[in-house]
């Protein structure tokens, strides 16, 4: 995310967007304009293969179309030179090849061939990966050296604790969900370092700052990522879950200039994708830019912003109806849980917190990540702030807090979502529900308000929320206790003196 007021303004643009001269003007073509597409086919064939025996029904895509392996573990698959990769969608049952922490399941198609063979070597598990976990790290987006240390120094090294104490068999992988860096390339380095600290595989999810800016069309906006991290869009399976990720990020020609889309082409091939998809299966599905998220109802905004939400996402939700799905987004820099149907979509805080200005986000959830656990068909998710244990799930603030309403309690619970439960006590005494209204958290007014705050970014501010909750303890009262319940029957609690 650049800034939330550019989000909120170029969402009243529509789309006849109307761009400054000189901002076009400034950028540089990336390829000639007499260039012409090259339609020339590409046969491409290979094995998949473990030990030396051959793998069947492993998915194998061009990025357009998709193939699976026989009983052998052969294919071959039709192509043209527009395609640039060759890739397989791992299976259940296989680890997933990395180096130093990149998944690696892809192959460059070289330019000017006719024919290409492409094999795979993958490693079967010791164990059943129907038992596993993994996390989400959404925005590292660091801009500098210093912003690389505290993410390499301290939220990788927090990473590697918390896989560490799911016991040395556990299966664990990662979901970079975007913005890895703040537009300085050289950064991604750093970005790799931190997740070979972490000791798991992360597959990337493109941000709209891990873009090209001098590309002249959103085609060639990924080149500089794709050389690093392969595909943009692809598919993996580990136990009894498909994960796909998907690139909605669509550069619309000029610096820090996109909106939230996906594609006919990636749509096209999610359509194939899933196809080789039981209908029930979970299916979790990574993006940068949120499907859809709640801002315009929070600011009162006329229109939805074009730069915070997936335009056409009417056509994800009608692809992921027959499955059990789950959206994983970042970009915005705060935690929000949004429902559509039997689709939950989880909107991470920012492992940069508010562009590394602080401990907390700009909705006054902690710097932090999601963490997700799954046994078969089910799962269960918790966000892990940096440098706190899992418990940690939510903030009190006693009376005389916030100004306006100086009688008042009011709790910060970051990754609540309708099915949890807020409940407080007054000296002992159970007094019901708290009751949830939409505001500003408290630490982030205090860290981020006004010209002159946070003094490192100034344009960050603080962001409304529906995830705060309010109570007012009668005049006589000496401790109060915050009961906290997740969807899952987790009790979190804490007291305090009022």
């Amino acid at each position: 995310m650049f800034r939330r007021k550019f989000l909120q303004s170029i969402g009243t643009l529509g789309l006849g967007l109307t761009l400054p001269m000189g901002a076009v003007q400034a950028q540089t073509p990336s390829k000639s304009a007499d260039q012409k597409i090259n339609l020339s086919l590409i046969a491409i064939k290979g094995r998949v293969q473990s030990g030396g025996r051959g793998i069947p029904g492993v998915v194998v895509s061009d990025g357009i179309n998709m193939v699976a392996t026989d009983n052998a573990g052969k294919y071959t698959l039709e192509s043209n030179a527009t395609a640039e990769f060759v890739y397989i969608s791992v299976p259940r049952g296989y680890a997933i090849p990395q180096e130093k922490g990149v998944a690696q399941f892809f192959k460059p198609l070289p330019k000017g061939k006719s024919s290409f063979t492409a094999d795979f070597e993958l490693q079967k598990l010791a164990q059943d990966d129907s038992k596993h976990a993994f996390v989400v790290w959404a925005d590292p987006q660091m801009i500098n050296k210093k912003d690389a240390e505290e993410l390499v120094n301290t939220s990788a090294p927090d990473l590697k604790k918390l896989v560490a104490g799911y016991g040395k068999d556990a299966l664990f992988h990662g979901i970079g969900c975007g913005d890895l860096v703040w537009d300085k390339f050289e950064l991604f380095e750093d970005y790799q370092k931190a997740i070979e600290i972490s000791g798991i595989p992360f597959y990337q999810v493109i941000g709209n700052h891990d873009m090209d800016l001098t590309a002249r069309t959103d085609d060639g906006s990924a080149d500089t990522f794709k050389k690093l991290f392969g595909p943009t869009y692809y598919s993996f399976n580990r136990g009894e879950v498909h994960y796909v990720v998907l690139d909605d990020v669509f550069f619309i020609g000029t610096a820090k200039r996109y909106i939230g889309y996906l594609t006919e082409k990636q749509l096209q091939w999610l359509e194939q994708d899933l196809s080789y998809v039981k209908p029930g299966s979970m299916v979790v599905v990574s993006v940068h830019i949120p499907v859809n998220s709640g801002e315009k109802r929070r600011m009162k905004l006329k229109d939805e912003s074009l730069g915070g939400v997936v335009s056409n996402r009417k056509e994800l939700y009608r692809l992921l109806k027959p499955y059990k799905a789950h959206i994983m987004s970042g970009h915005t820099h705060i935690c929000e849980k949004v429902i559509e149907g039997d689709i939950i979509e989880h909107t991470h805080g920012a492992v940069c917190g508010a562009w590394w200005t602080g401990p907390i986000c700009t909705d006054g959830s902690p710097s932090g990540y999601g963490v997700y656990e799954v046994n078969g068909s089910e799962m269960k998710w918790y966000y892990k702030s940096v440098g706190h244990d899992r418990d940690h799930q939510f903030r009190i603030y006693p009376k005389s807090t916030v100004k306006d309403r100086p009688e008042e309690v009011v709790v910060n619970v970051w990754n609540w979502d309708p099915e949890w439960k807020v409940t407080w006590f007054e000296d002992g005494v159970r007094k019901g529900d708290m009751k949830q209204e939409m505001g500003l958290d408290p630490l982030s007014v205090q860290l981020h308000a006004g010209p002159d705050l946070p003094a490192k970014h100034k344009f960050v501010d603080p962001t409304m929320t529906d995830h705060l909750f309010w109570a007012k303890p009668s005049s006589g009262a000496k401790q109060i206790k915050i009961e906290v319940t997740d969807r899952f029957g987790k009790v979190y609690s804490q007291q305090q003196a009022v």
